[in-house]
C-alpha cells in the first residue's frame, strides 16, 4: 500500500487528488499533536471523517489530512425524567472518529431514542455536528448536549454548548468558522477544516424503545400516522430501506479499499453485500433545500413542495425541495451532460450527483454547474451546494 492515499480512496464520491501527508492518530494526545504540528508548520489542514460531504480537486493536496481513529462510545449517566411520567434521559458520549451509523446502531440496541431516523447517513460523529445532519424529521442538533473541541486560535480544549454551536439547517458555528461570510464564501485561514476541531460529542437521548415518527414518507413506510409512536429498531430498519431505495447509503464495497478497511466497528461481509451500485458513489444530497421568501414561493408552481421555515435572519420563510426544482427544470434521474459522461444524476434521485466509475472532480463540477444554472433560469432560485469544496468552485 502506498504511503498516502488519494482523496478518491477515502471519499464516498471517489474523486480527488493525491494527499501529500496522511495521519491517522488513535489517541487524543496523538490527534492533538497532529493538528498542532500542521498549524505550527503552516500547512493546510484537512480533518476528514467518512469523506462523505466533500468534493476535492483532482490536483494533489499539498497539506496534512488527519482522520481520527478514536472510536469510543460511553454511556455517562441516567438523568432524571424531564417531567412526571416521562422516560429518563441518558447522556452518551462518542469520540469524533466513531462511524455515525455505528453510533446509531449502538443507541438503538441500547434502547436510546433520538437518532434512529438518522440511520444510514455516511460519515462520523465529529462530522455530524459540523454539518448538523438531519433526515426524516430528526436533526442531530436536537439531541446534542455539548461538544468538546480543540480551538486552533486559542490553542485550548473548549466545551461548546448549544448557544455557541449556533445550529441551523445544515450549518453550525463549527462549519461557519471555515468561511468569511457563510458557506462557499471566501475561506478563513483555518480552511479546509474548522477553527474548532471536534474531539468528542455528548448527546442527550431518551431511554425508550419508542419514539415519534415525524415525517410522512417514513410514516407511510411503517404504515402509521405522522406523530404516532413506534419501535425505534423498526424505524431504523425502515429508514435504511428507504435510503437504500434512493441509493443514499454507503456502498460497502468501498471498504475493500485498504485505506477504508479498518474504519468500521465490524468488518462488513462483502460477499454478502449487494452488488456494487454506482448510485452510491456520491456526496449524498448535493444541494441544500432552498429557504426562500414568501414572495419567491408564490411564484413557484402550485404543486411545488413548500414548508414553513425560518431564514438565516430569524424571519418567517418557506423551504422548498431542491430535488423537485431540479427534476422540474428538466433534469431527470440518470441525466448526463453527454452520453459518455462519467458523472450523472443518480438513477434513483435527482438531488444526488454520482461518479459512474471513471469521473474526475472536474466532471462532477461541470454537471453541478449545468444543473444549478438550469434551476436558476427556470425558477430564479440559486441552489447552494451542501458538500465542502476543496480546491474547486462552482462560480
Amino acid at each position: 500500500m502506498e504511503k498516502s492515499p488519494r482523496f478518491s480512496d477515502i471519499t464516498t464520491m471517489g474523486v480527488g487528488g493525491r494527499i501529500t501527508e496522511f495521519v491517522e492518530p488513535d489517541s487524543r494526545p496523538g490527534f492533538l499533536e497532529a493538528i498542532i504540528m500542521a498549524d505550527v508548520m503552516g500547512k493546510p489542514l484537512c480533518v476528514i471523517g467518512g469523506g462523505s460531504n466533500m468534493l476535492v480537486s483532482d490536483d494533489d493536496f499539498d497539506g496534512v489530512v488527519i482522520r481520527d481513529a478514536r472510536r469510543q462510545i460511553s454511556v455517562l449517566d441516567e438523568a432524571a425524567p424531564v417531567e412526571e411520567g416521562a422516560a429518563p434521559l441518558t447522556h452518551v458520549s462518542a469520540t469524533a472518529g466513531v462511524h455515525w451509523d455505528d453510533f446509531v446502531d449502538y443507541c438503538v440496541r441500547m434502547g436510546l431514542a433520538g437518532v434512529e431516523a438518522l440511520s444510514g447517513i455516511p460519515g462520523t460523529v465529529g462530522a455530524s455536528v459540523v454539518q448538523n445532519i438531519g433526515a426524516y424529521g430528526q436533526e442531530v442538533s436536537s439531541v446534542v448536549s455539548h461538544v468538546e473541541v480543540w480551538d486552533r486560535e486559542t490553542k485550548t480544549v473548549r466545551t461548546l454548548g448549544l448557544e455557541e454551536l449556533d445550529f441551523s439547517y445544515r450549518h453550525s458555528a463549527l462549519k461557519d468558522s471555515m468561511y468569511e461570510a457563510g458557506a462557499h464564501s471566501a475561506p478563513t485561514k483555518y480552511f479546509p477544516s474548522p477553527r474548532y476541531i471536534v474531539l468528542e460529542v455528548t448527546f442527550t437521548l431518551t431511554h425508550s424503545s419508542m419514539n415519534t415518527v415525524q415525517m410522512g414518507q417514513l410514516a407511510r413506510a411503517l404504515n402509521v400516522e405522522v406523530d404516532e409512536s413506534f419501535d425505534i429498531a423498526q424505524i431504523r430498519t425502515a429508514v435504511l430501506n428507504i435510503r437504500a431505495s434512493k441509493g443514499v447509503v454507503e456502498d460497502l464495497h468501498r471498504y475493500a479499499n485498504p485505506w477504508m478497511a479498518h474504519t468500521l466497528e465490524s468488518e462488513p461481509d462483502l460477499n454478502a453485500a449487494p452488488q456494487e451500485d454506482r448510485d452510491k458513489y456520491s456526496c449524498g444530497s448535493f444541494f441544500m433545500n432552498p429557504i426562500i421568501s414568501k414572495n419567491q414561493a408564490e411564484k413557484l408552481p402550485q404543486d411545488a413542495p413548500c414548508f414553513a421555515a425560518i431564514d438565516a435572519n430569524g424571519n418567517p420563510a418557506v423551504k422548498t425541495s431542491a430535488a423537485w426544482l431540479i427534476q422540474h427544470a428538466g433534469f431527470e434521474p440518470g441525466y448526463r451532460i453527454h452520453a459518455d459522461s462519467q458523472a450523472s444524476l443518480s438513477t434513483k434521485h435527482t438531488l444526488v450527483l454520482t461518479n459512474r466509475g471513471g469521473a474526475q472532480t472536474s466532471d462532477i463540477v461541470e454537471l453541478a454547474r449545468v444543473i444549478r444554472e438550469g434551476v436558476r433560469e427556470t425558477y430564479g432560485i440559486t441552489l447552494v451546494p451542501e458538500p465542502v469544496f476543496i480546491g474547486v468552485e462552482l462560480d
